[in-house]
């Protein structure tokens, strides 16, 4: 079976810009220009709670196919940072992933989407496990084989690390695919507050300055947070709750506590890809350069596609429907 390539995303005048590519991938504009048809995984989907210990839950949404036909196995989607089961790439990617005949499950991370009044506790990027026991928990509740996972952005970071536990944790994952993951946390910190555009920063702390507060609301006689503290800047701001809120005592412990890279993949035996582009303005091509893999992890770099975009025109599909989806056929074929 010939794959797609990253090398065969070749968009057209203007969107060979990664800025517009990236900008435009989560944009309002995209949700309305799409099809229906790219929506159709929120049809009868079945809200879930998911137990992932302590008294914790974190939200999804299940879908099953339609096709009439056996499923061809659980499809697991991980939106990124500030993003939902609901962010355009996420419904975008499910509903292909339903036409070509999986069942769909969209998982929240803690105080994503509407969940903030979930759990007590705050969420934060190293809360690996919590998504590791809900990954176990899903493919429980919904037994179809194979099961395959894909992430974007954050969302891809936390696939890659959840496949790595996933042999010791008896998660019958049998493929990972991360789009535009984060690599080197204190690299990308670093990129989008003094190389990226202001808009990146503008976009991203709007919405985590609103998650806050909706957090903040939810638990009203705790303290997250101090008003002063949402006027800091990223780094600033990510300090302050790593100190009130984790037992990493460092900004740089934090961030090193959920990277992938240099050879931190090695030990993987889940077979994966990971997707980026070489104009991605966020998280920077040369952590996937230095990258140490082994054997069974495809690196595929595009000259475009910003991140997570790779949107071929102005009727706001994208490139990476056809590759996740030819992907995650292989898989199913590996399987039959």
């Amino acid at each position: 079976m010939s794959l797609p390539s990253g090398t065969d995303f070749r968009p057209s005048w203007p969107l060979r810009s990664g800025h517009l590519q990236t900008m435009l991938s989560s944009s309002g504009v995209r949700r309305q220009l799409l099809p229906r048809r790219a929506q159709q995984v929120r049809e009868g989907a079945e809200d879930v709670l998911v137990d992932v210990g302590n008294g914790d839950r974190l939200s999804g949404k299940f879908t099953a196919q339609r096709t009439g036909e056996p499923s061809k196995g659980l499809a697991v989607l991980f939106h990124g940072w500030e993003g939902s089961v609901d962010s355009t790439y996420v419904l975008q990617t499910g509903s292909r992933l339903l036409e070509e005949g999986w069942d769909i499950f969209r998982l929240n991370f803690r105080d994503h989407g509407e969940s903030h009044a979930l759990n007590e506790a705050l969420f934060h990027s190293c809360r690996i496990d919590e998504v590791v026991i809900a990954l176990r928990e899903i493919a429980r509740m919904y037994p179809a084989r194979p099961m395959a996972l894909a992430g974007f952005s954050l969302g891809g970071n936390f696939a890659l690390r959840a496949a790595m536990h996933a042999t010791a944790h008896d998660i019958p994952l049998s493929y990972v695919l991360a789009v535009c993951p984060i690599i080197d946390p204190a690299e990308g910190l670093l990129s989008l507050e003094e190389s990226a555009p202001w808009i990146y920063r503008a976009y991203f702390m709007n919405k985590w300055r609103r998650s806050l507060r909706l957090k903040q609301e939810a638990f009203p006689t705790r303290e997250y947070f101090e008003l002063t503290e949402l006027r800091q800047s990223m780094s600033e701001l990510t300090r302050s709750l790593v100190l009130r809120h984790t037992d990493f005592g460092s900004l740089e412990a934090y961030l090193d506590g959920y990277s992938v890279a240099g050879d931190r993949l090695q030990d993987m035996k889940v077979p994966a890809t990971i997707l980026t582009s070489r104009d991605d303005p966020v998280i920077p091509v040369a952590a996937f350069e230095q990258l140490r893999l082994p054997s069974n992890i495809e690196l595929d770099i595009a000259d475009y596609g910003g991140h997570c975009g790779f949107i071929r025109d102005f009727g706001m599909t994208s490139f990476t429907d056809d590759y996740i989806a030819a992907r995650f056929a292989a898989v199913a074929a590996a399987h039959t």
